[in-house]
This record gives C-alpha cells, structure tokens and sequence, in this order.
C-alpha cells in the first residue's frame, strides 16, 4: 500500500476512504503543518524527505512541480469530487498497478457522466 501526505486542502473523508482501504495517509493537520500558508514546493519537500507521496486537490501547481523536478516520492492529483467513498476506491484503483509512486505524476478525474 501507499504511504501519502494530504495536503492541506485534501478531504478528510478522502483520507480515512484510503485508510481503509490499507493506505498510510498524514494529513498536514496531524504532521502540524496545517495554517501556516506553507509553499507548495516545501509541502512537496517535506512529502519527498518523508517518503511520502503528495495527495492534493491543487493540480495545477503540482503539476507544474512534477514537470520542474520529477524528483520526488510521487504526486496524486485528484479533481474534486463529492463522492468521497468513490474518490478514495479511484485513487486506490489508479495506483494499484504501480510498482512505485517514485517520480510519478498520477491524474485522478470525477468519472463522466451524461
């Protein structure tokens, strides 16, 4: 299973779906970094020293982060999603087939609907 940091923004409900599910989930809350306006760089930072993959609803800024440096412990980006239960069993779906998060860049989306 994964080990990942929820950034700040990441839904708790999120978290405790991947839990169950077998994952090791930090929330920025619990590591004592909450509210403090921490740079996305130094969450990324403190993520990679941890070994640690960044869970987050902020695409775009870490996408642009994986395309700088691809040195990292990896980087989930996860479209926001009221489906919490689904979101959790997605993300846990879109990294199952991975050996490694290492110095991955993995896109979660809303599934479509008509």
């Amino acid at each position: 299973m994964a080990s990942f940091y929820a950034n700040e923004n990441f839904p708790r409900q999120v978290v405790e779906g991947l839990r169950a599910l077998g994952h090791d989930v930090l929330t920025t809350q619990e590591a004592g970094n909450a509210g403090q306006a921490i740079p996305d760089e130094m969450v990324l930072d403190f993520a990679t020293r941890s070994g640690r993959a960044v869970i987050t609803l902020n695409r775009r800024d870490f996408i642009r982060l994986h395309r700088q440096r691809a040195e990292h412990a990896g980087i989930v980006v996860c479209a926001e999603d009221p489906d919490t239960e689904g979101q959790a069993a997605r993300v846990h779906q879109a990294i199952a087939s991975l050996p490694s998060l290492a110095g991955q860049l993995v896109r979660v989306n809303r599934p479509w609907s008509p």
